[in-house]
């Protein structure tokens, strides 16, 4: 496995760890069930764009889809799969883990509209402690159902014993056979847990209730499975593939990476259980120990910094006054802090030794534990005195790092790139405008050796030159994690990086930037340069 995954694997274990901690019940019965369905995502035939995936999916009767229920991003992308569904002439159902068939009647009563959103949600909830319904993400699948009439049918119900799992299988699959096996062949899409939803579960109790010559097909569409992940990491190609297909026939959609879904998972469990029952799960707890992960990975030595290390976040009720007493800030310091606590955006401060967090975002984690290993790499040199145009290269260079290390941790994660700003610079006005027109402009020019870069400097200290920083820095540590990534850089190359003090960061940032665009083919700037130009003196 390549290095750009070593950091990856090692925060897997970790976090597999915790959640097994952290979960009870765990059954030789639970754990037979889990195996079969491990047994059968642990490799791939080959890949296949997202497109032709999703079009193999919706040509079966049946799509069975795999769901992480505290990924978001898994319920979001079942919707879509709906969304496309609806597009033909032909009738759509959604069949639903989230909802126990023993309240379809309110659910179809809901959905017809003959009881209002609130009292629907009231008794929900009085009826079903826990259920997956009441979460925000299984909410919107039911509310886009009741908006665009769209039949949903529970299929969830409770057992218990050791053979719980076969016996809500065997349940759920009467339930779809039923809507499938209607006048009008409905097209039937299942979202039911990653692992009931493996061929030998699920599927083929619903091939056995439908009966031998239905004629009715079924496909399985699994989501982010990490057997899948680790092979394709181990072939090169984690963070590009789109979707596999299994040798079984499945498929499998890759969208987020085993950290991201545990994580996830993580961030339930805090919500669920409070801060005090879990300290292991909590803001800082997560914050040190990317840090640690990136500070191993980077031959930053940390030693007793990390005892030291404050992290803070929105939740905290005494916020401001944790953030302003850790550092000796001038009043004109502190209230850029609160604007910068009002933007929503994370941050590591050097002179406090704070990390802020604007989200439970495991981007926002890794970005700042990466800042705090920079500065225990460099010290006071990570802020120390320069000329306008050298702290600005600077800032670039600690947004580029930052950015590389939360790569480390998911190396999924999307850069918006030159195409996006030009999009950016075209459709949109006022101050995004404005920053696409620096952005573009500078990667227009930076690899000309006669260029005025000076000009392309935001003039002083204000939200632009801080939100072109920013830009550039993120495209520079994703074209660095992209080369590192391939093999083109290497370890040693990258820790250097990590623990150089910047005393001349415009000539490094342009030497790397010359260096990076020229392992890859560079596609020409999607707009006319000179009206981005004309846009940059116009902001000067």
């Amino acid at each position: 496995m390549r290095d750009s995954f070593t950091l990856h694997r090692a925060l897997y274990r970790r976090q597999r760890a915790h959640i097994a901690r952290s979960v009870e019940g765990r059954t030789p019965a639970f754990a037979r069930y889990e195996a079969r369905y491990r047994r059968r995502t642990r490799s791939y035939g080959r890949t296949l764009s997202l497109q032709d995936a999703l079009e193999r999916a919706l040509n079966a009767d049946v799509v069975h889809v795999g769901d992480y229920h505290t990924l978001p991003l898994a319920q979001e992308t079942y919707l879509s799969l709906v969304e496309r569904a609806r597009r033909s002439s032909r009738r759509v159902v959604m069949a639903l883990e989230c909802v126990e068939a023993r309240h379809q009647p309110l659910l179809d009563a809901y959905l017809s509209g003959r009881v209002p959103s609130q009292r629907f949600w009231a008794r929900l909830e009085h009826a079903s402690a826990g259920a997956l319904a009441l979460w925000p993400a299984f909410r919107a699948l039911l509310e886009y159902a009741r908006q665009h009439r769209v039949q949903v049918v529970g299929i969830d119900t409770r057992a218990q014993g050791p053979r719980s799992l076969e016996t809500r299988d065997r349940f759920a699959a009467a339930r779809i056979a039923a809507v499938a096996r209607a006048d009008d062949r409905p097209h039937v899409l299942v979202l039911m847990g990653q692992f009931h939803v493996a061929p030998c579960h699920l599927p083929m109790a619903v091939g056995r209730a439908l009966g031998r010559d239905s004629g009715i097909s079924q496909q399985v569409v699994y989501q982010n499975c990490e057997g899948i992940w680790w092979a394709l990491a181990r072939d090169g190609h984690a963070g590009r593939a789109e979707a596999v297909e299994l040798p079984d026939g499945s498929l499998c959609l890759v969208n987020a990476s085993p950290v991201v879904c545990q994580q996830s998972f993580l961030d339930h469990l805090e919500l669920a259980v409070g801060e005090g029952a879990a300290p292991e799960l909590t803001a800082p707890g997560r914050v040190k120990d990317l840090a640690r992960h990136i500070a191993h990975g980077m031959g930053v030595r940390l030693d007793g910094a990390l005892d030291a290390l404050e992290v803070v976040s929105l939740a905290d009720p005494d916020l401001e006054r944790r953030l302003l007493n850790r550092g000796r800030f001038t009043p004109r310091e502190a209230a850029a802090l609160r604007r910068h606590v009002l933007s929503r955006e994370s941050a590591y401060i050097p002179r406090a030794r704070m990390v802020y967090l604007a989200s439970h975002s495991l981007h926002h984690a890794a970005e700042e534990a990466a800042h705090f290993v920079r500065h225990c790499a460099v010290g006071t040199a990570m802020d120390a005195p320069r000329t306008h145009a050298e702290a600005f290269y600077a800032r670039c260079w600690e947004e580029a790092l930052a950015y590389f290390g939360a790569k480390l941790v998911n190396p999924l994660r999307r850069c918006v790139d030159v195409r996006e700003w030009a999009r950016v610079f075209r459709e949109q006005q006022g101050e995004q405008r404005d920053v696409a027109a620096f952005v573009l402009a500078h990667k227009a020019s930076e690899l000309q050796s006669d260029a005025d870069l000076d000009g392309l400097v935001p003039t002083r200290r204000s939200r632009l030159l801080d939100a072109v920083s920013h830009a550039l820095g993120y495209l520079l540590g994703d074209a660095l994690f992209a080369a590192y990534d391939r093999g083109d850089v290497s370890r040693t190359e990258v820790r250097a990086l990590f623990q150089n003090p910047l005393e001349a960061p415009r000539e490094l940032y342009l030497t790397w930037a010359r260096r990076l665009a020229a392992r890859k083919s560079r596609p020409p700037l999607p707009l006319d340069v000179g009206q981005v130009e004309g846009a940059v003196r116009r902001r000067h």
